[in-house]
Order: structure tokens, then sequence, then C-alpha cells
């Protein structure tokens, strides 16, 4: 299907300049893991991964496009990717990073595939997923990956029934992972003297009425104090469902717009806001306070609740206690969304995959894959596992409570399996669902029923336009 449509997509796109974000201007900082832990690394890789005589794609470059560098290291108080470290110690493989802005990725992606410069690879997301996959910037994956090998066996069913097209897989999928969590500071809610939301989801005692309560509570606009801020929040809330606006089911796409449960998500994020419970970004110029920075306010207990994924606050000690709060003192926690009482008991967290595409015209796809088995290994290989959160535990001082709902969230999502398709689809369709949740919030917010009343009948347009394509009886735009 991405052959159907690649001429169209090449034709339609504009070619502006090429990617013009430049070079990064920080320099990688060589960092190694420790003698103990090599030998440990490259002893079990020879479990499950191929002999390096063997290996298709071994000692080569591959170029990787994306806005933030998953593989170098720029200060010498990160962890390392012990994936990407097998890449090159073990295989002789490097990554090249290419570049580009979030705003800007696929525009530039475009570009570079238009000027024959294709890059090899970018990360895999709910963003990058249908609409990019059937207009043909990325490729199939299984002329080159076997998903039958037992090494995929854990993620094979997740990119059967989610990331492909015509039976044939987009995305080389090395893990599964949690998308929002909620992040908050353990000393402020001490101060105010709040349950332990980590607490009371063990105690199944994390409800929506605890959460909006403690929001309610907490919120005091002259005092500058909103209990939530971010951009994630009201999809959290909308996930932590178990339904989402948008579905994949039997082969098509679905608008769920009329399940009550999601009416139920929708008034409780009408009541937040009529409470003044969310920063209100709408009167900063739909900013987040302090310019976007991710966790501001939590620290200074100006913010209760920050949802966010784990890159949100995942990074170096002295950058995660300027924000977050000291994480020498195990200030920093988070823990799943709370749930509906009223729902069927279950925590819900939506799915992102961890893995990557090929991109059109990929110059070394063998070592792409090369790379994502590295990745996939360090998933399963309990030796690896163990160097991964040691790392966390001693260089990040994440504590045995943070790993430990770590470990809950990767539960959740596995066993509970929910994908939100609406950031991967058509602009026009993905914006009219933003409206459509976003709606219940701001200066001059409407009810749910007059938003479906509004949005319904569009999206279903457009959901029937986007299964068109899907089917490959109508071309991209």
């Amino acid at each position: 299907m991405a052959k159907r449509f690649i001429a169209v997509f090449m034709v339609a796109l504009m070619v502006v300049a090429l990617v013009g974000c430049g070079s990064s201007s920080r320099e990688i900082v060589q960092l190694t893991l420790s003698t103990e832990d090599s030998t440990a690394i490259l002893a079990a890789a020879g479990i499950m991964l191929p002999d390096v005589e063997d290996a298709v794609g071994a000692n080569t470059t591959i170029k990787y496009h994306h806005w933030s560098d998953a593989f170098h290291n720029y200060d010498e108080d990160e962890i390392i990717n012990t994936g990407y470290w097998t890449f090159v110690n073990k295989y002789g493989g490097e990554v090249d990073w290419i570049e580009t802005t979030y705003s800007t990725r696929f525009d530039d992606l475009a570009n570079l595939v238009l000027s024959s410069q294709s890059p090899d690879f970018t990360t895999c997301s709910v963003s990058t997923y249908p609409y990019y996959c059937i207009k043909g910037i990325f490729v199939p994956v299984d002329d080159y990956i076997d998903y039958t090998d037992a090494l995929w066996a854990g993620t094979a069913d997740f990119a059967a029934n989610y990331f492909s097209i015509g039976g044939q897989n987009y995305a080389i999928i090395t893990d599964i992972k949690a998308t929002t969590v909620i992040v908050y500071n353990r000393r402020v809610m001490e101060e105010w003297g709040y349950d332990d939301p980590a607490e009371l989801y063990y105690n199944d005692q994390w409800t929506w009425d605890v959460f909006y309560e403690m929001c309610v509570d907490f919120t005091d606009p002259d005092e500058d104090r909103y209990a939530l801020d971010g951009w994630y929040w009201e999809q959290a809330i909308i996930d932590s469902t178990g339904v989402t606006v948008i579905a994949l089911q039997d082969g098509e796409f679905v608008s769920n717009i009329d399940d009550p449960r999601l009416e139920e998500a929708e008034a409780l994020i009408y009541d937040l806001n009529k409470n003044d419970c969310i920063y209100p970004r709408w009167n900063n110029s739909y900013q987040c306070r302090d310019n976007t920075t991710i966790g501001a306010g939590i620290k200074e207990g100006l913010t209760l609740f920050y949802p966010v994924e784990k890159w949100g606050f995942t990074d170096t000690v002295e950058n995660v206690s300027a924000v977050w709060g000291d994480i020498t003192e195990g200030e920093v926690m988070f823990c799943p969304m709370p749930r509906d009482e009223d729902g069927d008991g279950n925590y819900y967290l939506a799915a992102q995959p961890v893995g990557y595409h090929i991109i059109q015209g990929a110059a070394n796809p063998d070592a792409v894959v090369l790379l994502a088995a590295c990745e996939r290994f360090k998933v399963l290989d309990p030796t690896v596992i163990d160097i991964d959160t040691k790392q966390l535990k001693e260089t990040y001082l994440w504590t045995d409570e943070m790993l430990e709902m770590l470990d809950e969230t990767y539960e959740l999502v596995n066993n509970y399996q929910i994908v939100n398709f609406t950031s991967g689809c058509q602009s026009a369709l993905k914006g009219a669902v933003e409206n459509l949740i976003g709606g219940t919030i701001g200066s001059s917010p409407s009810t749910w029923a007059q938003l479906k009343e509004t949005y319904s009948e569009r999206i279903e347009y457009y959901i029937d336009e986007l299964n068109a394509m899907y089917r490959g009886e109508i071309e991209v735009e």
C-alpha cells in the first residue's frame, strides 16, 4: 500500500528548505559501563542475539531522525542506553543522529525523502500511525524482521493488532510502555495533609473522587496555585476509563463518542475547569507554567499533579531535583491515573509502542533491525534488566518505590491494552477529536452534549475517510 501512495505523496508535498535546524552544539560524552556489567551484557547477549559474523548490518552506521537523541550521552551524569551499547560494543554499529524539531519533524523527514537523503529510521509512536504509514513515509518491516522469532514473541501480536496495514507490519516494536502517569511531590502532599496517591493506589482507593477533592482543596488562583498543569492530563483522564474516542476494531477505525464512560470523564474534566483547578494556559498565550517547563510548580507547591510520560521526570539528579523536588530525599513519586469509582474496577493507562519505523528509501534497514534486536534483548534478559535498574537507582537515584511503581505501570499497560490513535490520524480528524476532548475546559467551556452535537458528524465523516485510506480505496492527501 505504501508503494501505491508514495508517488502521490511525493507530488503532493511541496519541497521547502531541507532540514534547517542545524547540528546540535552539544558535545557527546563517551560514557562506559563497568567492566563487570560490560562482561555480563556481552555474555548474556550470546544467548538471544546472533553471532557477529552472522549479523546482517553489523559494523555499519545508521541514520536516526528525531528531535532528541535516544542513544548518545551529553552529560557525564546520564545513564547509558544498554541496547545501543550492545549494538556498538558487540556488533561495531553506530547511530548518526539527524536532528529535527518536534513541530517540524514530519515536514523535515518528507523533504529528506524527496531529496533522496532518507535517514534509516525513527521512533514509532501513536503519532506516526496510521496516517504517515498509509502515506508512505514509513515502509512495512516484514521483509527485514521475523516476528515469529522467539525474540519478538511479546510484541508480535501488539504490532499486528495496532500497527499493521493490509496484513503488513509497519513497526519494529521492542516493548510496550505506559503513556501518561501522574507525578507529584511527596513533601507537598504531606504538607497539605493528603494521603499519598501511590499508597491509595496499592490500597485500591485511588479514585476520581479522591483525586478531585484534592484538586479542589489545593487550588487557589489568588495564590497562583493550580492542581493540574501540562498538555496531557485531559487525554489521560479519558484513557483512565479504558475507552478512547477512536479505536481500531476488526480492521476498522470506529468512534466511541457515544460511550457513557467518555461522558463521565468529560464531566470530571468540566468540573475541574469550573473550579479553576487547571493552570489557565488560555490566559497565558496558551502556555503551561514557566514557559511550558515540564513539571513547573511541583517543587514549589504551586502545582499538585503533573501528568506526563516517564521521560518527563527521567533525567539527571540535578535537573529532576531543580524542577520536581529533591530526589535525594525521596520527594518525587508517581502512580497510575485514578480510576472511575463507577467503572469496572481496573486502572487504565494508554499503551505506547517502543521501537522504530524504517523510513522510505532507507539505505541500511538491516542494521536498524539489529539495533532493535539489541533493544528487545535488554527488555527480556534478566542480566540487562538488572543493569538498567541499577543505573536508574545509582545514577538517577530512583527509589525502590519508584522502581516498583514503574513495574506496576508496565503490568497495567500489558494486561489492559488500550491505544489512543488520535494523534496519528489525518489532521482534520485529529483536530476534531482534540477539540471535542478539550472543549470542556477554557474560559468558555461547553458541555459534553454540546460538543457531541458539534463534532459527532464531523468525526464520523473523517473516520470513514481514514478507513477508505486504510483500505486503499482513496488516495492520501
